[in-house]
């Protein structure tokens, strides 16, 4: 084979006269019946356009030139000369070309299913999905993928100069479910007994740092068996990280320092120092514990104002048990907004349950009209004070419960910033979300719910209430603050973490406040317990998504184009047909029989 010298990216006006061999795909073919045949040559480093000359090439080299299809594989060799026509400003090679005097065709192609190489003509994803490995030819999804791998280089780098260790944990591991599902794997050794893949390292990064292995990183593959979203997959990556001797304030500080290194690194983007929002905060004034700060569009508590009002849809809001009304400005609605339009959003938010969303318009005359302008004239003065309303405004109002209030409104500010084109490109909004409640009562199944894990410690201050609190008390308890945090960019949670429990008499009392019984929390978690008797140290850590950071740092909102090899929301593998039966013997070595019935 003509092994290359050079890639198909790298050649330029420096190189000319020099004899050199390109490998890689033909990504175009041009013959204009002017002697010359013109091939442009791709690989993962670029294009080069490499020519055949039919006056002075021999004629074996021209017939298997002649034979040449777009994607087949193979290797040329010829001498470096500026571009006959001149240069071709969008090919980084455009100012020079190669007149091939060997060709070895490497691999034929079949009919390829689409052509990489077309831009005009992107195939559906389920059709990408199905010819993985032709899609990954593309250009787009190699430069993707090479972002990809500078992120995990940078990141290791980062955190081997500060003194990380990157150990790997294991992926057979315990089934401790939690939250979300996990996917369970059958012991052939030990009949009748299931592994688990891990969900995440959570419990072995915990365990190292009883060990004594202070600072810990690792890219871990992760696996959780839930309902699939554009940001999410059944098995996906993240930049785990631990440090022990350390207090909130030390993780953010360092964490804080690698995101916005990252972004410098990977898009030259200068981060300023990232503000923080407690959890109550980001809730009231955005909706959403993962806060999109590039835009407005906040919501502000009316309720004082709203009781002074008849309006039944107010008053009986307030009448319930932490009943509010909230409400939204939207600066230059009045002219944006139809009827047809507002009506909709009535129905936008009745997904969230909230039963419809009321509105009015501010006129330049300083009156409300339109919506349910005569039930707030009485607050009008005190609600364009609260507001901050100018003339052209729109108002809209949630009125119930403070989680169903914040909720759509939340989601409604922003369905209207996209669809009022709000959101301004290549901006980035970072924050840090802290002080997010330990706990969340769960009305249909009566009991408590770690918000974040079951391993996040209560916030220094709070320790001592929250070993008092008594698990009737439902105000109390989720009156305790942890020590989690999550960073957020753009409105998606890119990280989160928090300060572990490190001590044992703690640790069994989240056990006892979420419903775990003293038998089920040693059955599942008598290691960690047992370990955090021998010394264990203060510490905390935070995971990043990987897909996510590569979604924000190449430019794409689905995470399919940032893996390799991705599965559909159904969670399936188009490429090699997966999942997929098994045979009886397998099923047998196991001890495992399916209950499974086809339909029909």
């Amino acid at each position: 084979m003509l092994k290359r010298t050079h890639t198909c990216g790298e050649l330029r006006v420096e190189h000319t006269g020099e004899k050199v061999i390109l490998n890689g795909w033909v990504n175009a073919y041009r013959d204009h019946g002017t002697g010359l045949i013109f091939v442009d040559m791709r690989d993962r480093y670029g294009l080069t356009q490499v020519v055949f000359d039919r006056e002075d090439a021999d004629q074996a080299l021209l017939d298997a030139a002649d034979k040449l299809r777009n994607e087949d594989c193979i290797a040329v060799e010829g001498t470096v000369r500026t571009r006959d026509g001149g240069p071709n400003p969008k090919m980084a090679t455009g100012e020079v070309e190669v007149v091939v005097s060997r060709l070895e065709v490497l691999s034929e192609t079949a009919n390829p299913p689409f052509l990489p190489g077309d831009k005009a003509a992107l195939p559906s994803e389920e059709r990408r999905l199905r010819y993985r490995y032709m899609d990954l030819r593309r250009p787009e999804m190699q430069r993707i993928m090479m972002v990809r791998h500078r992120i995990s280089q940078f990141a290791r780098r980062f955190f081997d100069e500060r003194g990380f260790l990157e150990i790997e944990t294991p992926m057979l591991t315990k089934s401790t479910p939690e939250g979300a599902r996990d996917f369970i794997v059958p012991s052939r050794l030990q009949p009748g007994t299931f592994y688990a893949l891990p969900q995440s390292p959570q419990l072995f990064k915990q365990i190292l740092m009883i060990s004594g292995f202070d600072r810990y990183i690792q890219l871990p593959r992760c696996f959780r068996d839930e309902d699939l979203r554009a940001d999410r997959q059944p098995d996906f990556t993240q930049i785990d990280l631990e440090m022990s001797f350390v207090d909130r304030e030390s993780v953010l500080e360092i964490m804080e320092e690698f995101a916005r290194s990252l972004w410098k690194e990977i898009l030259g983007v200068e981060v300023p120092p990232l503000q923080r929002l407690t959890y109550r905060e980001a809730m009231d004034r955005f909706g959403s514990d993962r806060p999109d700060l590039r835009y407005g569009l906040e919501l502000v508590d009316i309720s004082d104002l709203a009781a002074e009002t008849d309006f039944k849809v107010f008053t009986g809001a307030l009448g319930k048990p932490r009943g509010v009304v909230k409400a939204i400005r939207v600066p230059g609605g009045a002219e944006k907004f139809t009827r047809k339009i507002t009506d909709g959003y009535s129905e936008f938010v009745k997904q969230f349950g909230a039963g419809g969303v009321p509105t009015v318009k501010y006129t330049a005359a300083g009156e409300f009209e339109t919506g349910v302008a005569k039930f707030v004239a009485p607050i009008k003065d005190a609600l364009v004070e609260r507001l901050g309303l100018e003339p052209g405004d729109s108002v809209f109002f949630g009125a119930d419960t403070y989680a169903t209030v914040t909720r759509a409104l939340g989601e409604l500010r922003q369905q209207i910033a996209r669809d009022l084109g709000m959101i301004p490109e290549d901006a980035w909004a970072f924050c840090w979300v802290i002080d997010f409640p330990m706990f969340e009562w769960d009305a249909e199944t009566a009991r408590f719910y770690a918000l974040h894990h079951p391993f996040t410690a209560p916030r220094p201050d709070q320790l001592d209430a929250f070993m008092a609190c008594d698990i009737n008390d439902v105000d109390a308890v989720e009156a305790i603050l942890s020590a989690g945090y999550d960073i957020v960019v753009n409105g998606s949670e890119i990280g989160g973490g928090s300060i572990r429990i490190h001590r044992q008499d703690v640790q069994q009392k989240v056990f006892d406040l979420i419903g775990m019984t003293r038998e089920e929390a040693d059955a599942k978690f008598s290691f960690l317990l047992e370990a955090l008797q021998y010394g264990a140290p203060p510490h905390g850590g935070i995971a990043f998504g990987l897909d996510r950071l590569v979604m924000h740092l190449a430019g794409t909102d689905s995470i399919r184009d940032v893996i390799a090899f991705p599965k559909t929301q159904t969670g399936a593998d188009l490429m090699c047909d997966a999942p997929g039966p098994v045979d009886e013997h397998q099923l047998e070595e196991l001890h495992i029989k399916s209950t499974w019935e086809p339909e029909g």
